[in-house]
């Protein structure tokens, strides 16, 4: 078993779903991949079952019932990876848009440079985000602008949801008490980190936008965002 476990959760990413399992089991040093599928009906889930004969013990997969939202699934593979054992854990999509070959990166930064949470940050070195329109790369680069002002944390991609802990973090933090699902639910592990004194560090990635399947982004996850900020800021003083 690898020390390194990396959770992708998924909904209808048939298209996508092989090749990044190959990338990742391709990599040195190895990699074990969790999929939390939430009931895709495009039958991703079997898709990684037929990847799993081609990599036994290296992939796994945990199937829920219906589309309950990404921070749920990050946070069902966190308990599953640290019942299991692993040091090191890390967030990734499937379609690619987070690349398979930025890993080793994130886990030396952990590994070697003794981050408790590398960031793979498209936002720390520039601008570093291909294929989309202007509007969104200006959203994103703003709402992480908004968000570091917000809430004070010293990173620049404060949105980013493609990441690294050690397990000591996860161990810290109450996963009882996240309040986000959504786009927010990024914002808010990397602000419970950086609040009970975990070094945060930014790997500079660049981020490219899916060729194939349906992007997740929706009106309601930016809102959540906007307002969950606010949120995590004022709870955040009254704990105080």
């Amino acid at each position: 078993m690898s020390s390194s476990l990396v959770i992708i959760p998924t909904f209808n990413e048939r298209d996508n779903i092989q090749a990044i399992l190959a990338a990742v089991c391709a990599l040195e040093p190895g990699f074990d991949v969790l999929v939390i599928d939430d009931g895709s009906p495009d039958g991703t889930a079997d898709l990684v079952r037929s990847s799993q004969v081609d990599y036994p013990n290296r992939i796994f997969l945990e199937c829920r019932t219906g589309k309950l939202g990404l921070g749920t699934a990050y946070i069902h593979g966190f308990q599953w990876a640290l019942a299991r054992g692993y040091s090191y854990i890390f967030e990734m999509d499937a379609d690619f848009s987070h690349d398979p070959k930025d890993l080793p990166r994130l886990l030396d930064a952990c590994a070697l440079y003794k981050a408790d949470l590398a960031i793979g940050s498209r936002y720390s070195n520039g601008v570093n985000v291909v294929n989309w329109p202007m509007s969104r790369v200006l959203l994103s680069f703003f709402a992480s602008k908004y968000v570091r002002f917000i809430t004070g944390m010293p990173i620049h991609d404060t949105t980013a949801g493609f990441k690294c802990y050690r397990r000591e973090v996860l161990e810290a933090i109450d996963f009882e008490k996240i309040r986000f699902v959504g786009y927010a639910f990024q914002i808010e592990m990397k602000f419970r980190a950086w609040q009970k004194g975990f070094h945060l560090a930014e790997v500079p990635v660049i981020f490219t936008d899916r060729k194939l399947g349906q992007s997740k982004m929706s009106s309601g996850i930016i809102r959540e965002a906007v307002f969950g900020v606010i949120l995590l800021k004022i709870t955040s003083i009254f704990r105080k």
